[in-house]
């Protein structure tokens, strides 16, 4: 698999892909989190003008995409029931998703986003049991709470490169 940024062209299928990842959620207990209409179609859009939304692709294909963001996420500022790994500069992953077609699209952004920090954070809704064994199962701790800028709860997880790296050789 490939990483490539979004481009304006790519809008339809990046929703499509988002509307796929929101029946995923929903067939396996998380009808909350993005519940019919998130990500909006301006966040989006933001994202591809501002560079940070990245799609997985095999040739021509788009089968996932993430939200890749440098720099201090304010919504991280503060952290309940436990803390952060360290305090190093780090690189977040929002809003990763899938067609269901291909597997390996949390491993492909996390290994993408490896390329540029030694720290990865991630956070998702308590009932998203896919994308806690996802982010579990590639070494990522749980390191608490963290809240929403409209007060809803997140798992907030994070990842040391050279755990990643001494786990997966």
């Amino acid at each position: 698999m490939e990483i490539r940024k979004a481009e304006e062209r790519d809008l339809d299928r990046v929703l499509a892909i988002y509307a796929a990842a929101r029946e995923t959620m929903r067939k396996n207990g998380n009808p909350h989190q993005w519940g019919t209409e998130k990500p909006p179609v301006y966040e989006v859009v933001d994202e591809i003008e501002k560079g940070h939304l990245m799609l997985v692709t095999e040739g021509e294909e788009i089968f996932g995409a993430f939200a890749m963001i440098p720099g201090r996420d304010p919504t991280y500022t503060v952290i309940d029931g436990g803390e952060w790994l360290n305090d190093e500069p780090y690189i977040t992953l929002h809003k990763v998703a899938s067609d269901g077609r291909r597997r390996g699209i949390v491993r492909a952004a996390v290994e993408y986003a490896l390329r540029f920090t030694d720290n990865v954070r991630a956070d998702t809704h308590a009932d998203n049991r896919l994308m806690q064994r996802a982010l579990t199962s590639l070494g990522f701790v749980y390191c608490g709470i963290i809240y929403l800028v409209d007060g809803d709860p997140r798992r907030a997880y994070q990842l040391v490169k050279k755990s990643y790296v001494a786990e997966k050789g």
